[in-house]
Formats: C-alpha cells, structure tokens, sequence
C-alpha cells in the first residue's frame, strides 16, 4: 500500500508518464521536498514495486509499475474496510457530503448505479 508520500510520486507519474527524479522534484517543489529525499523515496519505491526504472539513458528514467485505477481499488478497499466497516453506503455518502458535487458528476453516478443494478440482476 503506497504512503502520502509515495502517492504524491505517483500521481506526477500517471500524469506526466515516464520522468527524471529531477522532473518528479520539480513537480513536488509545493510540498518543500528536497531532491535527494525525493531520489530516496522512489529508489525505495522501485524496491517495493511501485516503479520501474530505466537505466538506459544518462538520468535515470521512472515509471508506475502500477495502474492508477488498481491503486485507487486498493485504497478504497482499505478504507471501506478500516473505517466504514464494509459498509459501501456509508462511504459513498461519506465521499459525496465533503464537497458540493457538479449536476454532471450525479449524472454520471446514477448512470453508474444502474448499470451495477442490471450487472446483478
């Protein structure tokens, strides 16, 4: 399971695709990390899994080995599990009462909603 951290690193890296740890730092600059922490965090990340490295040109060149949409199952699953205690219904309620939600966003989830009701049925 990916840290704050190492999401932060991720996220650039879906975003971006395949990048320099200089590039990542660069991105990271908001969050005050300095370049060897960030070299650090994804040679430990590319030990874990999370990246890949590619070692054929001069600066070293990283990747996600891992889907966002996998990571974002993971952690849902995670969370599902520690703090609503399985109950789906309580995290979706949970999710949509932290901010105001766009008329398109609550037609996409109902479209959403039916298509998982007639998948059961």
């Amino acid at each position: 399971m990916p840290t704050e951290a190492e999401l932060a690193i991720l996220q650039i890296l879906w975003s971006r695709g395949p990048s320099t740890v200089r590039e990542v730092h660069t991105a990271l600059r908001s969050r005050r990390t300095g370049y060897t922490t960030a070299l650090k965090q994804m040679q430990v990340m590319t030990d874990k899994g999370l990246l890949q490295r590619n070692e054929r040109y001069r600066s070293h060149v990283y990747e996600a080995r891992i889907e966002r949409e996998q990571t974002q199952k993971l952690l849902t699953r995670s969370l599902l599990e520690q703090a609503f205690e399985g109950s789906a219904m309580h995290l979706v309620l949970g999710a949509l009462s932290l901010q105001p939600i766009s008329q398109s966003e609550l037609a996409e989830i109902r479209e959403m909603l039916d298509r998982f009701e007639k998948e059961k049925a």
